[in-house]
């Protein structure tokens, strides 16, 4: 009979948590080289200006004539034009009066990316939605709530040296006596239109200071982070929340503090059923949270498909099921599972900032194609929220 196991003691445990801490950062010595800075290489060239602008060709080059633009840089050897920038993007876009910012009187839309249970592609969704919405020269502000800071590396910041949990994070507001706003954690990023609040580990024990003071002081805990968030809002269009992967305080004040809600749901038995909890645990538990701070309505409550693989029967069967069980809710776009996505987010980058002969496959074609489809139906969602809209999306047919 082979003896029993030997007993795994503390100290081995630190002996693997050292080799653990090894490779990561290793693995972050690659991504984050020292003194290195993030950058968005995108280049759009006159053409795919003007279609993001809402423009003619013409109309872009005439007002680079007459002064109203300033003339793209050329180079050197062959005085050919680079290319032009987002920022210069948006530059047009406000000279041509197209910027499709909301109106001051439209509410801005605070939108949770939200999902109780890890590994449904909640950070991913977040990150490419912003992106994306950047891209049509919304004003976008990221509010990374999760400890495991996964959003915040994607946005080119180490959390273990770039991020202060004193300083730059949303600790210090959800402290009592806190800052009176979250102005102190605005971060500009590399994507002109995007502000980030970045996350570290050391956000985790806002959940133990939360739970130690539900008791005492409810309304406080539940609220503050809505009243962070109304402090920023008047300086964008859109605010994304990116919350913790468990139902816990912070959690529970992203619900709170949310006007919209998008809940990412892969195809399978077991994260559809976790989803339904995440619904009947959702329900209850606003429910509860109503009786101390007031009910929270939402804008709009969409479920979204996500890591979906056409070549699987299962997934098949259970997106059929879904659009059957949640007809009005499911979203008509999905995110399928691509190895595009696996790859960018193995480097810290998204599909949307990949530049060069990698853009032009057709498995990066397609993966943006499904990205566009599914940022085209959040962006409708969010327009018909503004009454400032509504002109003209009755105009495109759309309302």
């Amino acid at each position: 009979m082979n003896p029993a196991l030997p007993p795994v003691t503390l100290e081995e445990l630190a002996v693997l948590s050292q080799r653990a801490s090894t490779v990561i950062e290793r693995l972050r010595e690659r991504v984050f080289a020292p003194g290195s800075q993030k950058q968005l290489d995108l280049l759009f060239n006159v053409r795919t200006a003007a279609e993001m602008v809402g423009r003619s060709e013409k109309a872009i080059r005439d007002a680079e004539s007459d002064g109203r633009l300033p003339e793209p840089a050329k180079d050197a050897t062959t005085n050919r034009r680079n290319g032009y920038t987002l920022a210069e993007v948006n530059r047009m876009r406000e000279v041509f009066g197209t910027l499709p910012h909301r109106a001051a009187e439209d509410p801005p839309l605070v939108m949770a990316v939200q999902n109780f249970k890890g590994g449904v592609g909640k950070s991913t969704l977040a990150v490419h939605l912003a992106q994306f919405l950047a891209l049509r020269g919304y004003r976008v502000c990221v509010i990374d709530c999760d400890s495991q800071a996964s959003t915040t590396a994607v946005f080119g910041l180490n959390p273990d040296v770039d991020v202060d949990e004193e300083e730059d994070t949303l600790y210090p507001f959800l402290q009592h006596g806190g800052p009176k706003s979250l102005h102190y954690a605005l971060r500009a990023t590399y994507w002109p239109g995007i502000a980030l609040i970045p996350a570290n580990l050391g956000l985790y024990d806002a959940e133990y200071e939360f739970a130690a003071r539900m008791a005492r002081d409810p309304t406080f805990i539940l609220d503050r982070l809505r009243e962070g968030v109304a402090s920023i809002a008047d300086q964008f269009d859109i605010i994304l929340l990116d919350p913790p992967p468990a139902l816990g305080m912070l959690s529970l004040s992203v619900l709170r503090a949310a006007n919209a809600l998008l809940i990412p749901a892969p195809p399978n038995n077991i994260d559809f059923a976790s989803t339904a909890h995440f619904l009947k645990m959702m329900e209850s538990t606003l429910a509860e949270l109503a009786r101390h701070g007031g009910a929270r309505e939402y804008s709009f409550v969409k479920i979204l498909t996500s890591k979906m693989n056409d070549q699987k029967s299962a997934h098949q069967a259970i997106k059929r099921m879904m659009d059957a069980v949640f007809p009005q809710d499911m979203m008509t776009a999905a995110l399928k599972d691509s190895a595009e996505i696996d790859n960018a987010t193995a480097n810290l980058m998204t599909v949307y900032e990949l530049t060069g002969p990698a853009t032009r496959t057709e498995t990066h074609k397609r993966c943006r194609a499904y990205l566009d489809a599914v940022g085209r139906e959040v962006e409708l969602l969010i327009r018909k929220t503004w009454p400032s809209h509504h002109r003209q999306l009755r105009k495109e047919g759309l309302l």
